[in-house]
């Protein structure tokens, strides 16, 4: 069998820790970020777990990863 290829997009934007588990960055990260407050651009910063409805997805395109 050919390996699978890792789906590169996906792997950019996921992180796996080392138990296991999906990590993700939260969105409007960079753009129009100036004029908003600083507790909030603070917020953004932290990774959060993904839920579960969207492991198996995640399953197919990091199959080495999960």
């Amino acid at each position: 069998m050919p390996k699978i290829k890792t789906h590169k997009g996906a792997q950019a934007r996921f992180h796996i820790t080392g138990t296991g588990k999906l990590m993700r960055i939260k969105g409007p990260k960079s753009h129009l970020r100036s004029h908003k407050a600083k507790r909030v651009k603070g917020l953004f910063d932290s990774k959060i777990p993904v839920s579960a409805v969207d492991r198996a997805r995640l399953k197919r395109l990091l199959p080495y990863g999960v």
